[in-house]
């Protein structure tokens, strides 16, 4: 009976603490579009040059290995759709079932984990240092805001940088996928190309490029969050920085079956 009992106090005090954190993450949403607010109306107070280097470490350097990923999944989801359909003769459908997978799914998704393991994990350690070393403590102390002053240069960046980063892993993937196309069923670049342009409408293009803002907030938002409320020692950065990837991926995850379903509404309602 004890230890019954014990199972289900473990399991109530795991649902608290769930809908504490549901609560503390909604609850920090709102600071970062308060500040989100305060930057439209004082864009002087925007760190812009930290915007610019943000830009450059969520964007630039994050791009071989976005690309890389792209291209493997490309390559990889061709090869195996090519087996398959060309047993059933359609092979001119796999630069349909690739291209439109990709540009409306794996690219963003791929590139919104990539960017979680690079950049949101750093994002989350960064600040959970200056807690530890009692750096936010002095910001607050010298009437700066945290929000503003940390988180602001952060999202600007991913903004801008994930949708750019989702783009270019639709052409890489494409572009694997065209590779496996050519050498395993013998189609010309010309052909795969003229398919590809066929079958992928714009706004497949733009549901992903949405979907990628989307993503962005949620990992800056999350690994943020999970850095501003990190223990008070050495381990609990580490524990931070795990924390944030976790619960960075599950919110792109969710935010993706969310948006795919509320798409293919608007696609019905449209059609």
């Amino acid at each position: 009976m004890s230890k019954s009992k014990g199972i289900i106090s473990q399991v109530g005090e795991a649902t608290a603490r769930i809908f504490q954190n549901i609560y503390g993450l909604i609850e920090f949403t709102g600071e970062v579009v308060s500040g989100i607010g305060d930057a439209f109306r004082h864009p002087s107070r925007v760190r812009w040059r930290e915007t610019i280097s943000c830009m450059n470490r969520c964007g630039a350097d994050g791009m071989p290995v976005v690309a890389l990923i792209c291209l493997l999944t490309g390559v990889i989801l061709a090869y195996h759709s090519a087996v398959q359909m060309h047993k059933f003769g359609a092979d001119v459908f796999l630069p349909a079932l690739v291209g439109c997978t990709m540009v409306r799914e794996l690219a963003p998704l791929m590139t919104a984990v990539m960017v979680t393991g690079r950049s949101g994990s750093a994002f989350a350690a960064e600040i959970a240092t200056m807690k530890v070393s009692e750096e936010l403590d002095a910001l607050t102390t010298m009437g700066l805001s945290p929000v503003r002053f940390l988180i602001m240069p952060k999202l600007i960046a991913m903004l801008c940088m994930v949708p750019l980063l989702t783009v270019v892993g639709d052409f890489i993937g494409i572009a694997g996928s065209m590779g496996v196309g050519v050498m395993e069923l013998n189609m010309s670049c010309e052909t795969y190309l003229q398919l590809t342009r066929q079958w992928i409408a714009p706004k497949y293009v733009m549901e992903g490029v949405l979907k990628s803002f989307v993503f962005a907030w949620l990992i800056t938002v999350s690994s943020c969050w999970c850095g501003f409320r990190t223990g008070s020692d050495s381990v609990a950065v580490g524990n931070a920085t795990t924390r944030s990837v976790v619960t960075s991926i599950l919110l792109v995850v969710l935010g993706d079956a969310f948006l795919a379903k509320a798409f293919s509404v608007i696609y019905e309602i449209a059609d």
